[in-house]
């Protein structure tokens, strides 16, 4: 069936909705009792995906089947209560709600005149996080995909303004010839990071490291003697450990030799929205840009990240486009503050999650997932197994003994799908990887997950 527009075509529309509609709330409400990772009959139905390029039309409510008939089984459930890989948070449901709103309008978020609800939605909810994360008023910022491309977008910043006070244009005259810029990061550096320098232009192997202590923090004492108008980036919650580079130190340090800080802060730096855990992040307000996500902590669904950067112009200077159809009106537009142009309307996403939480359910959803965290560590230390890390946070690694016996409980783990953890090498130890991040988790989800791990790690042990 072909889809054209015609007087029916609303009646097509709400067809293929009410269908995905109800499959979703099907799909939502057998969470809790399904596998956490998808089972190998499931992965082998995927094959179903496997076939040339349709040469006719296929009716909307058949797509929508096909996709649920063999792809929800297959997904992992990440918007469940017991999955702890990565850090990955679920979805807020104002934030599902949401989303289907979002997708219905389909707005281009990229200039005021195409979306002014859209425009006027990421004004606001910016302005929400730089008060939650405790960053200076005016700075600047845009809604990205994720923290990898945030990092971009700061760094981009930082490569136009480290660069402009020593007479280089690098907007118009690109890196060739530029004047070098010495990086400094720590030797926990995220990858993202590394990433980020390499599409920068910096290089990810042509940088200073930091030694780190035990926990990942870039050690002061062995913080080295900057350049003028060096880039310096630090961590707000190491991905392993959780740990918080000293950032008032290293920003006063870096700022008398002019040098410009970054801050990383994927998921981290939303401990600012806790009273309980907010001088964690003491001092990393004194950086020049900072970068984050969205659909970690704060569970808003996939993707969404955050640049904020103190320099505006800087960022507006990276970030531009002149094109004689693309005139920007009086206001600040989205699109001249992030690598994207034509972009989805995710800060309405993001709003629904900060105005469905407010500041208390911001605080409680961060302090009730690092709780949870607290309770896998006492009870896995408790069974006699050893935690590499201080749990300052929400995430917790955990040995098993010998590295092919923590791998082969790690196996059991996924495979058996109570839950679903990762695995990590922890400065030369190989360990399982716990990330609580999600809303949905409970302590029953917990307790359950635990007892699992637990009893496959018994069984491993034997």
């Amino acid at each position: 069936m072909a889809i054209r527009p015609h007087t029916n075509h609303g009646e097509v529309i709400d067809e293929a909705l009410n269908v995905a509609e109800e499959r979703s709330r099907t799909y939502r409400r057998t969470l809790d009792f399904r596998s956490v990772y998808p089972s190998e009959y499931a992965l082998a139905a995927l094959a179903h995906f496997r076939e040339p390029m349709p040469e006719t039309p296929s009716h909307p409510v058949d797509v929508v089947r096909m996709l649920d008939e063999y792809g929800s089984p297959s997904t992992v459930a990440t918007t469940g209560g017991r999955y702890f890989g990565f850090v990955i948070g679920g979805v807020l449901p104002a934030v599902l709600a949401a989303s289907r709103l979002v997708s219905t309008w389909d707005q281009n978020a990229a200039l005021r005149v195409m979306s002014p609800i859209v425009a006027e939605i990421e004004d606001v909810v910016l302005q929400w996080v730089r008060e939650i994360l405790g960053v200076p008023a005016g700075c600047e910022g845009g809604i990205v995909t994720c923290a990898t491309t945030a990092n971009f977008a700061a760094l981009a910043a930082a490569r136009q303004a480290l660069l402009a006070r020593i007479g280089w244009n690098v907007a118009d005259d690109g890196m060739f010839g530029a004047p070098p810029i010495e990086v400094v990061v720590g030797e926990e550096v995220h990858a993202s990071i590394l990433k980020a320098l390499n599409l920068v232009g910096f290089g990810r192997n042509r940088v200073t490291r930091v030694p780190v202590d035990g926990q990942g923090r870039m050690r002061a004492d062995k913080f080295p003697k900057l350049k003028k108008n060096s880039l310096v980036c630090i961590q707000a919650g190491n991905v392993n450990t959780g740990a918080f580079d000293p950032a008032e130190e290293i920003c006063r340090w870096a700022h008398e030799s002019d040098a410009w800080v970054h801050a990383d802060g994927a998921f981290g730096l939303w401990a600012a929205a806790s009273p309980k855990y907010r001088h964690l992040v003491s001092g990393f307000e004194l950086a020049d840009s900072w970068a984050t996500d969205a659909h970690k902590w704060p569970n808003v669904n996939y993707d969404c990240g955050i640049v904020l950067v103190r320099e505006a112009e800087a960022l507006r200077a990276a970030m531009t486009i002149s094109a004689a159809y693309l005139q920007p009106g009086l206001e600040r537009e989205p699109a001249i503050q992030t690598p994207d142009t034509s972009r989805r309307a995710r800060a309405v996403e993001l709003w629904a999650a900060l105005k469905s939480l407010g500041k208390q359910g911001l605080a409680e959803l961060i302090e009730r997932t690092c709780k949870h965290a607290g309770r896998f560590a006492a009870g896995l230390q408790e069974a006699g197994y050893e935690i590499l890390n201080d749990v300052v946070i929400n995430q917790v690694l955990v040995s098993f003994g010998q590295a092919e016996v923590t791998q082969e409980v790690m196996r059991r783990v996924q495979k058996e799908g109570t839950c679903w953890c990762g695995g990590t090498v922890w400065q030369g130890k190989t360990a399982m990887r716990i990330s609580v991040s999600s809303w949905a988790t409970t302590e029953e989800d917990v307790e359950r997950s635990l007892a699992a791990i637990l009893r496959i790690a018994r069984q491993v042990s034997g």
